[in-house]
């Protein structure tokens, strides 16, 4: 492989929907991975599909795996001061829903469809964005392959975002991180549980009716040594606690990580033949569940203007693109800011929360306004 119409740096989700859609329209295109296949079908990602990314998988055919085994959810909880408050999404947005279905999953599926050259192993070093000139190196050799466009599906640390040469960056780091587990344990709600408690925030979610996946807002130095696993249990019972025999079930718990929490946007995400997406563009904290969800409307996107070679929705993609990044970046700080501890919170601050949260749970406006941005506003 020496040319390709599109050469896309990097083999999470962004990167191989990116792929398939650009096969599915005809477009030739190679996929450059620094990991192993293992790695990458194996690593814990989000899990809550809005219900854009369901359509497009469902449209793309790679949704078939997703309705067997994927969990649609129908709302989520709130609960504060003890008390539990739930967000109806259907009666709210129209009857939009959302899935839980792991991006790990996805991966999978996405790898197992897919019909175009997909190297693993083949670490990126440098992205031209004037000639579309990839350096990989690969099988122990450096190699280059010649694109019409680069796309640069590469995360946070890829090469993707170093190689713009003109870029604004805009970053806001929170005082916290999550504490997030995997347990062997059927979940103990029906669906997902927003907790604010004084001690800090807590979320239970799930991976599968057998498969519990919770976090708890932590210090971000604290080290995963510092957290048995009764330590863990006990905190969460402690900050999921609601009036009633509501019951935290515990379980094996088989994977575990600490992960700081960010607010990140590189502005803008094309120059020439190169373009960002997915999180190397962009991060926001994970409380509005909109890191997958963003990379696939970008690619989304991207896949509709490069199967067309239109230069207007070329040219288009950057300012389109940000325009859901920010408002995602919002609503992600919104839900973040309402439920977390700021350790540098005063009693005011502590007020104005529960203030937000009440209202929230008492005004129609105020949860369809938070549904309607949970399940995703309609791609452009």
């Amino acid at each position: 492989m020496t040319h390709t119409r599109v050469g896309i740096i990097g083999a999470g989700p962004a990167g191989l929907l990116l792929g398939h859609l650009l096969s599915a329209r005809g477009v030739d295109n190679v996929i450059l991975e620094s990991r192993t296949r293992e790695h990458v079908e194996h690593r814990q990602r989000a899990g809550i599909l809005e219900q854009n990314t369901v359509d497009v998988l469902r449209a793309c055919g790679a949704g078939a795996r997703m309705d067997r085994q994927g969990l649609v959810h129908e709302g989520i909880e709130l609960r504060f001061d003890r008390e539990s408050h739930r967000v109806d999404f259907p009666s709210l947005t129209g009857g939009r829903t959302v899935m839980v279905y792991a991006q790990t999953e996805v991966v999978k599926d996405l790898i197992a469809l897919r019909e175009g050259p997909l190297l693993f192993e083949a670490e990126a070093l440098s992205a031209d964005p004037e000639t579309g000139v990839v350096r990989y190196r690969h099988d122990g050799g450096q190699h280059e392959l010649r694109c019409d466009f680069v796309v640069a599906c590469d995360g946070f640390h890829g090469i993707g975002r170093a190689a713009m040469p003109s870029i604004t960056t805009f970053q806001r780091d929170y005082p916290f991180a999550w504490l997030g587990i995997l347990a062997d344990v059927p979940p103990s709600c029906e669906e997902l549980i927003y907790a604010h408690h004084e001690r800090g925030f807590a979320l239970h979610s799930m991976r599968s009716p057998h498969v519990s996946r919770l976090y708890l807002q932590v210090d971000p130095r604290d080290k995963l040594a510092d957290w048995s696993d009764e330590r863990i249990w006990d905190e969460l019972e402690t900050r999921f606690a609601v009036e009633g025999d509501w019951k935290l079930e515990r379980g094996p718990i088989t994977d575990r990580s600490i992960t700081p929490m960010r607010s990140f946007v590189a502005e803008p995400m094309r120059h020439r033949r190169l373009f960002l997406a997915g999180d190397a563009a962009h991060i926001v904290p994970p409380t509005g569940a909109k890191g997958l969800n963003l990379a696939v409307a970008d690619v989304t996107l991207l896949a509709r203007a490069l199967a067309g070679g239109e230069e207007g929705l070329l040219d288009g993609y950057s300012e389109t693109a940000l325009r859901r990044v920010w408002r995602a970046e919002h609503f992600s700080y919104q839900m973040t800011s309402m439920l977390h501890r700021d350790p540098h919170q005063t009693p005011f601050d502590y007020r104005l929360q529960l203030s937000q949260l009440r209202y929230t749970a008492a005004s129609p406006a105020a949860r369809a306004c938070l549904a309607e941005n949970y399940v995703g506003l309609p791609l452009s």
